[in-house]
């Protein structure tokens, strides 16, 4: 039998519904990462971005590699751990009566679990003494969903993802490396409208660029990363 591996899955909503992303990260049974992937969902919810990452990670572990599964979202713990034999028993029904939310996840979940040695663990999210793979799968995913682009080492990514600064110096110390004199601003194009921290706004299909820790007119960043602030 494999060795039994750790892995972490996050899925990310900026807005609820908004724009969407999912995020895993898969490690050695040390708790070292070894690979990782995200993507985005473009607008849709948090318990569909949880759900994708789940699947997606189980698409991309060997079936018959045993595996621990790390998650922060109780509601997509429970769904596939507790409630879903009681939804197939109901033919996809709630207790309420209701249609299942996102029935064809859950059942795509359900097959790929078919015949596997799948644990899953509870972690709480954004604590200075949080599970620190748990931490890439989040930061992962909402990169996705911000940027609404895949990466991952499947598409040539360096390995490892940067690991997270602890939640309460993460904000300061990731606006302080990105707004670092000189230091360019990478553009890309927005999927969806949005404010920049000039206090002006952007439309979809603008060109925008990180300043600080959020995005904004490419301009902007470029006078940040110079050394000249925004107005």
């Amino acid at each position: 039998m494999s060795e039994r591996i750790i892995a972490a899955c996050d899925g990310a909503a900026k807005g609820n519904p908004g724009p969407a992303g999912w995020g895993w990260v898969i490690a050695d049974s040390e708790e070292r990462p070894q690979r990782w992937e995200a993507g985005p969902l473009g607008r849709s919810t948090n318990n569909i971005g949880e759900l994708t990452a789940l699947q997606r990670l189980l698409e991309a572990v060997e079936p018959e590699t045993p595996v621990e599964v790390r998650m922060d979202s109780q509601y997509a713990m429970k769904a596939v751990t507790q409630w879903l034999p009681g939804w197939k028993r109901n033919g996809w029904k709630t207790a309420s009566g209701g249609p299942v939310a996102n029935r064809e996840l859950v059942e795509e979940i359900d097959r790929l679990l078919s015949g596997r040695d799948v644990t899953f663990r509870y972690v709480p999210a954004h604590r200075e003494d949080g599970d620190h793979l748990n931490a890439i799968a989040d930061r992962a995913a909402s990169d996705a969903a911000l940027t609404q682009q895949a990466d991952g080492t499947a598409l040539g990514s360096a390995m490892p993802v940067p690991e997270p600064v602890a939640p309460a110096r993460e904000k300061s110390a990731r606006a302080k490396k990105r707004t670092a004199p000189g230091r360019p601003a990478r553009a890309i194009k927005a999927k969806f409208p949005g404010s920049c921290p000039c206090g002006g706004s952007y439309a979809a299909g603008d060109m925008i660029a990180k300043n600080g820790s959020r995005w904004g007119h490419e301009a902007c960043a470029s006078a940040t990363a110079a050394g000249g602030g925004t107005a």
